[in-house]
């Protein structure tokens, strides 16, 4: 019997694809095969007009213990440049999530460790299992942080907690995680995926042109008022003209849920 893929992608008659690591004997961690297949994921949902949002979620009792220390002690020794070049690419592969179109969801089942971390905070939403662990320990490996990870948890919880984190690599459970901030919200595992695929499903019932177009503005990062206005003041007549927003002022004015087709 082959050996099964780390990676599952199942895709929702709604629209929501799901994606799921499937190494859970080792916590699933970011192999070159598993990468290889994230990268062609990502490049076919970007391609996907149907795509509503996408929830990625790991089997078994981790969500993703992050690069594989096999694969990175194998680069020990390597000169500069070359091990440059092959992190960037590996950083980037997994990072392409953030440049998908639509809302990402990360559904932390489990312990979420290093680059699974920064996968997790480099989706939209985090719903974490509230025994799991996060943290980014890098420094306690004799590494310096990769993957955005300076980025993305100062971007989550500010820059002093992030300083905290990042320099004593300490790891907080879920719990610990949602009352600083770092995820949404904090759940016993079994609810996990299905709260997320419940916020997906509130997302694909809405109109995806103007979902798309909320997550563009929110996706530039903090603005001021004035940014907000001069990119809500494109963003809005654009879903002023479409067929969803006269169907969803009909449904308002009928007391019945909107049925948008992206049209």
């Amino acid at each position: 019997m082959s050996e099964q893929e780390p990676l599952r992608v199942e895709h929702r008659p709604n629209g929501v694809a799901v994606l799921t690591f499937e190494h859970p004997d080792k916590r699933n961690p970011m192999t070159a095969r598993l990468t290889e297949q994230w990268q062609h994921a990502m490049r076919s949902l970007h391609a996907d007009p149907g795509l509503r949002a996408v929830v990625v979620t790991g089997a078994g009792p981790a969500f993703c213990s992050g690069a594989d220390l096999g694969d990175l002690a194998d680069g020990h020794g390597q000169d500069l440049t070359t091990a440059r070049a092959r992190l960037t690419a590996f950083y980037r592969s997994w990072l392409a999530v953030r440049e998908l179109p639509v809302p990402t969801i990360a559904a932390v089942n489990g312990h979420a460790v290093g680059a699974g971390l920064a996968l997790a905070l480099a989706c939209d939403l985090c719903y974490a299992a509230t025994e799991a662990k996060l943290g980014a320990p890098f420094v306690r490996l004799g590494l310096h942080p990769g993957m955005a990870t300076t980025a993305l948890l100062a971007e989550a919880v500010g820059l002093p907690r992030a300083r905290e984190l990042l320099l004593t690599g300490r790891l907080l459970s879920g719990a610990e995680a949602a009352a600083i901030g770092l995820v949404q919200q904090a759940l016993p595992a079994r609810q996990v995926l299905r709260t997320a695929l419940e916020t997906a499903d509130e997302i694909a019932a809405a109109a995806p042109l103007a979902v798309r177009l909320t997550r563009s503005g929110l996706a530039q990062g903090p603005l001021t008022v004035e940014q907000a206005l001069a990119w809500e003041a494109l963003a809005q007549p654009v879903t002023l003209t479409t067929d969803d927003f006269r169907e969803g002022v009909q449904a308002r004015r009928d007391h019945r849920p909107p049925h948008f087709t992206g049209a």
